[in-house]
């Protein structure tokens, strides 16, 4: 058939072949896409039963929306014959790509953790695969996994008609064979008894088994032979297979492998928390292999004790330049800050830090003299590793940063390439007096509050009076531009200087990540997102580990509603820093508006966690409480979302952010006049973020109100 044109699809090339019919490579000529064919051939056609089968197949996926599940378009009619049209899937079958030895740890969470989330997805909406083996696994270049070929799916409950509900297994036989593939089936499956989701978490179970150990649990040198294998036969624990398994992970699939179905996971959704946790226990485990640091805010030892700015802006360029080096885990910026003032003992810090080693020290600064003690103390003995004392002028103060980078780099032995010796080294010709005011920018600019980015803002513009080509200050004007304009002040002023502050900074320093960051976020805010992407992308280019830059570009995504590709940069942003509250809530915000159930709940429980921890040291954060309401309520725990959400708007009554997020909450729990009363209040104080109203998975419940659709008509009136 390859030259062939069926309907508007011209066929390229063949991909496989199965009982079901050939599956092809094709270009949709009016779409101008590659897709995936699946031809049911005339001869076929004319069979009731492949027939059947083969519409069970296109209902059983079209049912699913889901990015670990192939995604069929249509299912048409030519001369040739009918056939289904779905995503074209590129890369590798799992069945390739399980070695003799199985799969390294990291691959194997990588692969199993969203192979049982498509499975609980398709378990959700009524839908038993019983066909679930490695070849129906695709992991695409970019690591996706794709679950395919629904064709023996078994459709129950609201996803089928009463005739489809109970078919009996002789129904989907062929020439008197079980269908389904032996070496992957489950007990009731061989017995020909009749089945329910718990088949495929047995399936799944023998598929977790070979990708742990490369071996199958079920052997045998016949068909009769295999099936008695999987009716009587108990494996070897895996951890005898492999012993740097986890014995968890034994537990686990030994549970899966139950005979009685009834002794198995109940649901798919149980085994994937297992597997969940299981994947960041093993990942803890293997961060702590490495060396460790938070680095403190030094103290003040000025005459005037007014150099607090300085003190924690020398910490912030510590951290920048050591979050560089591969090999070393530091601590982020807001954990190690925020449990100065509540903890001094050096062992405790290191524990809540989760670190190994602390840098601490202080600042004496008197004029244009400069005085900087630092010390890397060990925190399981509490003893120095290494210190050191500049006495400098106060122009020296980059080149003591870069010598007390190297110090700690070759105190904990960690071996530096070329390209992060030079990262690491500042090198800058930055006028002292401009990075004083550029530090005084920074330390307001993360207060987050209005006041604090005007004043820093006026910091940053001081800054670059000072010395004219200072990219890093006009980078800073132009954030406190964006969030003033998101959240304060929507104003086109802000808008403006936001675009041309940003546009200046990549003019000046187009190697910084730092600057086209900052463009990005600008663009994205004036809606230009193709520049933006290509912002963004050059920032991650540029620095692939830059927080900001992942964080952002995913907000950007998200108010494009280009939802799948936010998660992956929020997912990103929450593994580079994963104490900062932000992208954990509005990547558990994405998975919920994708519908992707299980990740929405593993997600809003890793963010509670983090948000919980920052309130225990930052209590009155407005910030942390909206977004922890938030995710309280999708926990169900209304009562404690209200009070939360109350504190927020008793903490900063005024702020156009508290309240829209308060606004989702009261969405959430359906007290829909509340809600669009917070929602309104959020724009009349300058709320600028117009196109997350239109887009926000948590205010849908507000969508049908007549008042929602009067304010978003008005919003479009204003636009």
């Amino acid at each position: 058939m390859i030259g062939q044109t069926l309907s508007h699809y011209k066929i390229l090339d063949k991909l496989g072949e199965g009982g079901m019919g050939a599956v092809y490579l094709a270009e949709d000529l009016e779409l101008n896409r590659k897709v995936a064919l699946k031809v049911l051939p005339k001869e076929m056609a004319s069979d009731p039963e492949r027939l059947s089968r083969f519409k069970r197949e296109a209902k059983a996926v079209a049912a699913l929306s889901h990015p670990n599940i192939v995604t069929i378009y249509s299912v048409e009619d030519s001369d040739e014959g009918r056939f289904i049209t779905m995503e074209l899937v590129e890369g590798k079958s799992l069945e390739e790509l399980i070695t003799p030895q199985g799969l390294p740890i990291d691959q194997f969470f990588t692969v199993a953790v969203p192979l049982t989330d498509a499975l609980s997805a398709a378990h959700q909406s009524g839908i038993t695969h019983r066909d679930l083996k490695p070849a129906n696994i695709m992991v695409t270049g970019d690591h996706r996994v794709k679950v395919l070929d629904f064709g023996l799916a078994k459709l129950h409950g609201s996803a089928a008609g009463p005739e489809e509900q109970e078919l009996p297994t002789q129904a989907l036989t062929q020439e008197g064979m079980i269908m389904g593939t032996v070496p992957y089936m489950s007990p009731e499956q061989v017995q020909s008894k009749p089945v329910d989701h718990r088949t495929d978490i047995f399936s799944l179970g023998i598929i977790l088994y070979e990708m742990a150990t490369g071996k199958r649990p079920f052997r045998g040198d016949s068909s009769a032979d295999l099936i008695s294998s999987i009716l009587r036969d108990s494996p070897r624990p895996i951890t005898e297979l492999n012993v740097d398994l986890p014995d968890d992970l034994g537990r686990v699939v030994k549970r899966c492998l139950e005979k009685d179905p009834g002794r198995r996971f109940q649901t798919s959704l149980d085994l994937r928390s297992e597997l969940e946790t299981l994947k960041h226990e093993a990942a803890k485990k293997e961060t702590k292999t490495a060396p460790s640091i938070a680095v403190l805010p030094f103290a003040d030892l000025s005459p005037e004790r007014d150099q607090d700015y300085f003190c924690e802006g020398l910490a912030e360029e510590l951290i920048d330049a050591l979050i560089k080096v591969t090999g070393l885990r530091v601590a982020s910026r807001a954990s190690a800050f925020q449990i100065q003032d509540s903890v001094t003992d050096i062992r405790e810090i290191g524990r809540r830090l989760d670190v190994d080693t602390v840098l601490g020290g202080s600042v004496r600064k008197a004029g244009d003299r400069l005085r900087i003690s630092a010390q890397l103390t060990n925190v399981s003995d509490g003893e120095y590793i290494w210190s050191d004392r500049y006495d400098r002028e106060l122009k020296d103060v980059f080149a003591i940063q870069d010598e007390i980078s190297q110090s700690i780099v070759d105190a904990l032995q960690v071996t530096l390439s070329p390209t992060q010796k030079k990262s690491i080294a500042k090198a800058t010709t930055v006028d002292v007096q401009a990075y004083d005011f550029y530090l005084k920018g920074r330390k307001f600019f993360y207060q987050f509050r209005q006041q604090g980015f005007e004043f820093a803002r006026q910091m940053f513009a001081r800054a670059i009076v000072i010395e004219p080509s200072y990219s890093r200050a006009y980078a800073g004007v132009a954030d406190c531009c964006s969030f003033l304009y998101m959240y304060f002040d929507s104003s086109e002023a802000n808008l403006k200087e936001a675009d041309s502050a940003s546009r200046k900074a990549v003019e000046i320093d187009p190697g910084s990540a730092e600057a086209h960051a900052s463009r990005g976020l600008a663009v994205s805010l004036s809606q230009r997102f193709d520049e933006a992407k290509l912002e963004f992308e050059t920032a991650l280019r540029l620095d692939p580990n830059n927080y900001e830059a992942h964080y952002l570009y995913a907000r950007s995504l998200f108010a494009q509603g280009e939802l799948e590709k936010a998660a992956e940069e929020f997912e990103r942003a929450c593994e580079i820093n994963p104490d900062d509250y932000n992208a954990p809530i509005l990547l558990a915000a994405t998975y919920f508006g994708l519908g992707r159930k299980g990740e929405t709940e593993a997600a809003y429980d890793k963010a509670l966690l983090v948000i919980e921890k920052h309130l225990e040291l930052n209590p009155d954060d407005a910030r942390a409480l909206y977004f922890g309401a938030s995710a309280l309520c999708h926990k169900g725990d209304n009562e404690k979302a209200i009070k939360w959400a109350e504190k927020a708007t008793i903490i900063d009554p005024d702020n156009p952010s508290v309240l829209y997020n308060v606004a989702c909450v009261y969405a959430q729990l359906g007290e829909i006049d509340r809600g669009i009363d917070c929602l309104e209040q959020s724009i009349t104080t300058g709320m600028g973020q117009k196109e997350w109203i239109e887009n926000d998975p948590d205010l849908d419940p507000l969508r049908e109100s007549p008042r929602f659709a009067a304010l978003l008509q008005s919003l479009h009136a204003d636009s």
